[in-house]
């Protein structure tokens, strides 16, 4: 079973984090999927740029991390039991976020 494509829009960072390198969390197994979902986003405006990656397994407790400290976070969606805490640690923790299908 294949799973469907994700359509991913993000809203640009704002300018006063524009000059700085952002702070991209990836959570889940299959890391190379989640790197996909950053495909386009280091060249808007016609300019490369360079990311601080961090990756975290499945059963990463989202908690360790201080508020704001990822510019973005993609992680893969939790089971139904945790959606609740994952989510509410993900907005936490990242001014933008994407849960992926498994």
């Amino acid at each position: 079973m294949s799973c469907p494509r994700t359509s991913v829009c993000l809203s640009p960072l704002p300018a006063s984090q524009a000059s700085r390198t952002p702070r991209i969390l990836l959570g889940g197994q299959h890391q190379p999927t989640l790197l996909r979902h950053l495909e386009g986003l280091s060249r808007r405006k016609g300019q490369a740029r360079a990311f601080l990656i961090q990756f975290a397994d499945t059963g990463c407790h989202l908690a360790q991390y201080g508020a704001d400290r990822f510019d973005l976070a993609v992680i893969q969606a939790p089971v139904p039991e945790e959606a609740a805490e994952v989510i509410g640690h993900l907005t936490r923790i990242a001014r933008q976020g994407l849960i992926t299908r498994r």
